[in-house]
């Protein structure tokens, strides 16, 4: 799941963006789904966060 800045590199800012509501969707689900998995939503943040900061 988790990718690289190089890879978010070469997808385009349409990608990106496709990308970005795909994670912020994930995050929603994993969060309902279960508190446990505090270690995947810090991932998915993470990813989050590299995305916006490619697309500024």
């Amino acid at each position: 799941m988790a990718m690289k800045i190089k890879d978010l590199k070469r997808l385009n800012k349409k990608e990106r963006e496709e990308k970005l509501q795909e994670l912020k969707m994930e995050l929603i689900k994993s969060r309902v789904a279960s508190e446990k998995s505090s270690s995947k939503v810090k991932e998915i943040k993470k990813m989050i966060a590299r995305i916006l900061t490619l697309n500024k």
